[in-house]
């Protein structure tokens, strides 16, 4: 083993936990004053949930064993067996603990990205239900496929994903989609004019999420290596161009670009790129940022305005549409030579050795996709019926008027406020 690569990880690991409760700034500068603090709560919450649940069984569920390449088994419980000398069976160079604290933090931020979906109207006991169930039924299965040798890695279509394109982004964002669904949409929302009301909370929110993001693509090379330093340029490029895309956007569509749409470029860059980071170029990385702009921002319209779908606060068109295109984007510019995990994407491939081995990476990565929105659908379609036989997912009407934070937390994150907006 070895202690740069170590304490490399462990720091990434550390980035990667800052991002949640930057998600919950986030979200909570985005939402209504009055659910200012639900929405800090719903991704606080998990810190707790997540770190519980991945020490008792979703390491193990997740990177032990197979089950028909969907989920792995409970060798593992509770840890068993897992020594801090021992090297990780997927990362030699570090330990196991090592391993299953970086991994455990993807746990936290993927489940927070949904809430963002359900904001201002789900019951709190029925999301923190969701969550445990959801952790279960979709996030350790996909995170098994993809990451611990199973169905969509590399024992089966072979489809990459480098830091969180499927397992993370595609998830959360699909499932967010079909949950606000479900849940219906917030009392007035054809007739109210949502506004941001803390856009400093949102530019901080942002902030920490970028710097955690540099921990959660570089740290995926699980080694202080070359691999890292070109998924932290990657990254860096991605990130810049989308959030300069999305600038242009409000440039030409209103005459002035704001602070909101500006970090949601941000955003949105990041999790393009994300699929992609360790195995596409630093040029590839540009157009993939720049691209996610415009696709992510004309998948908004669509939904909230064409399909009148509530999606609160636009984590299925940051996160999934997103984390979609950077799927297939990863199949069009995977370079082997970057990352030999990857067969060449379109741009690098041989076609003369036939279409459909030419096309070898770019049909995974379609694949990978297709499959992964099919169980984070289906897996929040089961998830959402088993709570609604505990509780009702959605709050009262009246409790939604009053606001989320003082009906469901019994505080008011500004004391002096008496209205209702």
């Amino acid at each position: 083993m070895n202690s740069g690569d170590t304490g490399f990880v462990l720091v990434a690991a550390a980035l990667v936990f800052i991002m949640t409760p930057g998600l919950g700034f986030f979200y909570g500068g985005l939402g209504r004053r009055k659910n200012v603090i639900n929405n800090i709560m719903a991704s606080t919450f998990i810190l707790g949930l997540g770190i519980f649940m991945w020490v008792l069984i979703g390491y193990s569920l997740s990177f032990t064993g197979d089950n028909y390449g969907i989920i792995g088994s409970l060798s593992n419980f509770g840890l068993k067996d897992i020594g801090f000398t021992d090297p990780s069976p997927y990362a030699p160079t570090i330990p196991s603990l090592a391993f299953v604290a970086f991994q455990m933090m993807f746990a936290l931020i993927t489940p927070a990205i949904i809430t963002g979906a359900v904001a201002g109207r789900m019951n709190f006991k029925a999301l923190f239900i969701f969550i445990a169930l959801w952790s279960i039924v979709v996030y350790y299965p996909l995170a098994h496929m993809v990451w611990g040798n199973g169905y969509l890695g590399a024992n089966g279509i072979q489809s990459i994903d480098f830091a969180g394109g499927n397992v993370v982004h595609i998830s959360s964002g699909v499932s967010g989609l079909v949950l606000c669904i479900l849940l219906g949409k917030r009392q007035g929302y054809a007739s109210t004019s949502y506004r941001v009301h803390n856009v400093p909370f949102v530019a901080l929110g942002m902030a920490m999420l970028w710097f955690g993001w540099f921990g959660f693509n570089a740290g995926s090379a699980l080694a202080a290596n070359e691999l890292a330093a070109h998924a932290f340029m990657t990254t860096a490029i991605a990130t810049a161009a989308g959030l300069l895309s999305w600038m242009a956007i409000d440039m030409v569509l209103k005459n002035k670009p704001t602070l909101i749409s500006t970090c949601t470029g941000v955003v949105v860059g990041l999790v393009a790129i994300t699929p992609g980071a360790g195995f596409v170029p630093i040029w590839a990385a540009l157009i993939i940022g720049a691209s996610a702009g415009p696709v992510c921002y004309f998948g908004i319209t669509l939904i909230k305005k064409r399909l009148k779908i509530d999606d609160a606060l636009d984590a299925f068109g940051c996160h999934g549409i997103g984390g979609i295109w950077g799927g297939i984007m990863t199949g069009v510019f995977a370079n082997p030579i970057i990352n030999s995990g990857a067969n060449p994407g379109l741009v690098y491939a041989n076609f003369a050795e036939g279409f459909s081995k030419g096309c070898q990476q770019f049909i995974a990565q379609i694949e990978g996709v297709l499959i992964s929105i099919a169980v984070a659908a289906i897996g929040t379609l089961i998830c959402a019926f088993i709570v609604k036989l505990i509780t009702p997912l959605r709050v009262s009407k009246r409790d939604e008027l009053i606001g989320l934070d003082m009906s469901q937390h019994g505080e008011n994150a500004y004391p002096s406020f008496t209205g209702l907006d």
